[in-house]
């Protein structure tokens, strides 16, 4: 739809109100902060637009005439439309934006949720989201404590005290540098021999060690550790370097896998290394509005990634 060409502008109109509620032109000029000829020539120029004379100019000053009568009291709604959609929108404008702040430990921060967030962008374009990386321990305090109304966890379990959903499982594997001894071993790597070997573990409180740990104690006291780093980056880094084997998240290390930077090490058929990734939250306020349906797009997001795989 489009406006007709002789619509008078807004402005102008207004100017010719005031003018009708001021009794002159010279005190309406005054109102709006110009000049009497430029007021003067304001209303020239919408006399011209509308097609009719709206005042008459004398010497002792200028009256509006019965069409600028008929206009004023036409354009008098116009105007309070105009105001009430100028105060409705700067009522929008001062609505907070929603947001939600979210927990995430480093490999679901770094390589699923980008996916989820995308998604959910979708959905909630107004949407401000905040993530934070912390390791899963840290993620699940911050959640029991009220911190963030959603965390996502790795690990074996699920914490304790809290409400989850588990989302995907996610597969540990074995790697070493290619001039590590076990780079060229045809027999598969069992659970103790894991468990004996010194290895490149994770800090305390991460998704990884945890899982790494409660599946080697079925089989033995794990060794201790080559070395304790606090990020996936360092534990590869480490690792290719030849120090000691490492256990990480085949989502982490498939680039280096397929660079030939390291090389993963067949396991034996009894041990499995998996995880579970997780969304969590506090069991008396379990996750609403555009919480809940991150959670609800992760997990279908995971599902269907599962299935092309």
């Amino acid at each position: 739809m489009s406006l007709p060409s002789g619509t008078p502008d807004l402005e102008s109109l207004e100017l010719l109100v005031s003018v009708a509620e001021l009794g002159s032109l010279g005190a309406a000029a005054r109102r709006h902060g110009i000049s009497q000829p430029a007021a003067s020539m304001r209303v020239t120029a919408l006399e011209r637009r509308v097609g009719l004379r709206l005042l008459d100019r004398g010497r002792t000053g200028s009256v509006l005439t019965d069409a600028g009568q008929a206009v004023v009291e036409l354009g008098r709604p116009v105007l309070a439309a105009a105001l009430e959609l100028t105060d409705g929108i700067k009522a929008l404008q001062s609505v907070p934006r929603s947001s939600l702040r979210i927990l995430a430990s480093t490999t679901l921060a770094d390589h699923r949720i980008p996916h989820w967030l995308t998604a959910l962008r979708k959905l909630h374009p107004e949407l401000a989201v905040t993530l934070d990386v912390a390791n899963s321990r840290q993620v699940t305090t911050a959640v029991r404590d009220r911190e963030a109304v959603l965390g996502f966890v790795e690990g074996p379990q699920p914490p304790t005290g809290l409400g989850s959903r588990v989302l995907a499982a996610d597969e540990l594997v074995v790697v070493v540098a290619p001039h590590h001894p076990w780079a060229t071993r045809r027999r598969a790597l069992t659970p103790r021999e894991l468990a004996d070997t010194p290895l490149l573990w994770r800090e305390k409180g991460s998704g990884t060690r945890d899982t790494v740990w409660e599946t080697l104690e079925m089989h033995g006291t794990p060794a201790p550790p080559a070395a304790e780093l606090g990020s996936a980056a360092a534990i590869l880094t480490t690792a290719r370097s030849g120090a000691a084997p490492a256990v990480v998240s085949r989502l982490i290390v498939a680039h280096e896998l397929r660079a030939g930077t390291l090389r993963e090490i067949p396991l034996a058929e009894e041990m499995t290394l998996t995880r579970k990734f997780r969304a969590i939250w506090h069991r008396r306020t379990p996750p609403t509005g555009p919480a809940a349906d991150l959670v609800e797009l992760a997990a279908r997001i995971e599902a269907a990634r599962t299935r092309r795989h």
